[in-house]
C-alpha cells in the first residue's frame, strides 16, 4: 500500500508525530517536495527531534529512507541533520536520494536573505532556506541535478550560466560580492563525493517496491494553504504540499496512492505573513502559544513564536478537499483542555455576505470570521486511549469538526508523545 500523509492547513499541524508512528507498519517514507525550510517534531524514548529535511523513518533503523526528486536537497543541512540523528540514536539511518533531485546552493540561500532584507515589511515571512531561488532556478532550468555533481566539467558550465545571471542582481539590486563559479564547482563537486554513496535511481526503487506490495509512506512539508496554485498566494511556499503532487516528486504513478491522510490541529496556527482569519492575539494568544504541544506553538525550523487562532472550519474543508483526503487526524487535542468554551469559525463574512466556502487572497483579506461556542471538558484528557473514555464534550467536539470537515477524524493525538494517540 501507498498511503500520503499531507497538511490540511497552513503546516504546523503535528504531521512528524502521525508520520512516526505510520513509519512503524511502513517498508519506505519518501519525503516528495520541499527542503530544509520546515520541519517536524517528533518525541521518542531518546528525547525531540526536529527534522528538517530528512523523511521521519529515519528514526526506525529497519526503514528505507528516500529524499525523491521533487526534494530542494541542501546537502550540508541533510548531513548535518544525518550525523545528529546518527550520534543520538546509535544506528546509521538507511537513506537514499533521487539522482534526479536538484541542489539548493549557498547562493540560493544569499539570495532569499538579501530579497527579504530588500522587501522589509513587505517580506513573505520566508524561513531564509533558499528555497523560493532554487525552485525559480528548477523551473528555469538553470538548477543543478544530483547526477551533474558527478560531471564536473558539465557542472562547472552550468554554474557559470547560472552565476552570470545572479551576479547582475547582485551588484545592480543587492549591492554585494559577485559569486565565482569556480570555487562554487568545487564545493559543490566536494559535496556530491560526500553523499555519493546515497545516491541511486529512486523511482525505479519505489516501482520495484510497489510491485513487491512493499508498504510505502509518502510525508509532505506544510500544507493546502502553502501550495502555490491552490494556497493564499503569494504568501505560500514555492512548491507543491499537496497530495496530488506526491507522485511526482516522489516518481511513482499517480493510481498507486490509496489512502491520503490530511492532519489538522485542534485550533490553528502558522509561521509567516498572510490573511489569517481566526488569529488571536494579547494574553489569549499567549495563553494558547504557551499551552501548545509539548514546547508551546514554536516553529521546529526557526524557533518562531506560531500565530495561533480558533480552528477553521472553512480553512479545514477547502484543505481536506484539495488534498483528497481519505481520513483525517487531529492532533493537539489535550492542549484545550483548560478552556471553558472553545469557539470554532463556521463560515466567513466577507463585505457583509457569509461564506463558508474558501475565497481567494484579495477577499481573505477582507474576513471576518463567524463563530459557533462549543463547552469545554475542563479535564485532563492525556493517557486516554480508548475515544469512548474521552469526556462527552471532548467527543461532541471532535464530532462537529468532523461535520464541518467532511472527512472522517481516523487518529487523534492527545499528547506530544509517540504512544498518546488515539485510533478510532
Amino acid at each position: 500500500m501507498v498511503r500520503a500523509i499531507v497538511g490540511a492547513n497552513w503546516g504546523d499541524e503535528g504531521k512528524g508525530k502521525l508520520t512516526d508512528l505510520l513509519a512503524e507498519e511502513s517498508d519506505i517514507v519518501v519525503r516528495f517536495q520541499g527542503g530544509a525550510n520546515a520541519g517536524h517534531t517528533i518525541i521518542t524514548d531518546q528525547g525531540k527531534f526536529a527534522l528538517h529535511l530528512l523523511p521521519s523513518g529515519v528514526l526506525h533503523p529497519d526503514i528505507m529512507n528516500v529524499l525523491g526528486s521533487g526534494v530542494a536537497l541542501d546537502i550540508n543541512e541533510m548531513l548535518e541533520e544525518l550525523e545528529s540523528v546518527k550520534s543520538r540514536l546509535g544506528f546509521t539511518p538507511k537513506l537514499m536520494i533521487s539522482d534526479r533531485a536538484q541542489v539548493l546552493t549557498p547562493y540560493h540561500v544569499a539570495l532569499d536573505c538579501y530579497e527579504e532584507e530588500r522587501l522589509g515589511k513587505a517580506s513573505f515571512g520566508s524561513t531564509h532556506s533558499g528555497i523560493a531561488p532554487f525552485y525559480a532556478d528548477k523551473y528555469a532550468k538553470i538548477g543543478i541535478q544530483v547526477c551533474q555533481l558527478y560531471h564536473k566539467d558539465l557542472l562547472h558550465q552550468r554554474l557559470k550560466n547560472a552565476i552570470s545571471q545572479k551576479n547582475v542582481l547582485m551588484d545592480a539590486l543587492y549591492h554585494k560580492a559577485p559569486l565565482d563559479a569556480d570555487e562554487l564547482t568545487e564545493t559543490l563537486w566536494a559535496l556530491g563525493q560526500k553523499i555519493a554513496p546515497m545516491v541511486a535511481d529512486t523511482a525505479s526503487y519505489l516501482h520495484e517496491a510497489i510491485k513487491e506490495g512493499k508498504q510505502i509512506l509518502l510525508e509532505g512539508q506544510l500544507g493546502t494553504l502553502r501550495d502555490p496554485d491552490h494556497g493564499i498566494f503569494p504568501y505560500t511556499t514555492s512548491s507543491s504540499p499537496l497530495a496530488g503532487y506526491a507522485p511526482v516528486g516522489a516518481g511513482i504513478p499517480p493510481y498507486a496512492v490509496q489512502e491520503v491522510i490530511c492532519v489538522t490541529k485542534a485550533y490553528s496556527s502558522c509561521v509567516g505573513a498572510g490573511p489569517f482569519v481566526t488569529e488571536l492575539f494579547g494574553d489569549e494568544a499567549e495563553e494558547l502559544r504557551r499551552r501548545g504541544g509539548d514546547a508551546g506553538e514554536y516553529g521546529a525550523k526557526t524557533g518562531r513564536p506560531r500565530r495561533v487562532g480558533w480552528f477553521d472550519c472553512v480553512a479545514t474543508r477547502y484543505g481536506c478537499m484539495t488534498q483528497g483526503a481519505t481520513a483525517c487526524a487531529l492532533t493537539n487535542l489535550d492542549v484545550l483542555s483548560y478552556l471553558d468554551k472553545i469557539a470554532i469559525c463556521t463560515g466567513y463574512r466577507i463585505d457583509g455576505q457569509v461564506v463558508t466556502h474558501f475565497p481567494v487572497t484579495p477577499l481573505l483579506d477582507k474576513a471576518e470570521p463567524v463563530y459557533e461556542f462549543l463547552p469545554g471538558w475542563k479535564t485532563d484528557i492525556r493517557g486516554i486511549r480508548r475515544y469512548e473514555d474521552l469526556p462527552a464534550a471532548c467527543r461532541a467536539y471532535v464530532e462537529r469538526l468532523e461535520q464541518e470537515a467532511q472527512v472522517s477524524f481516523k487518529y487523534l493525538s492527545n499528547g506530544p508523545r509517540r504512544d498518546e494517540m488515539i485510533a478510532r
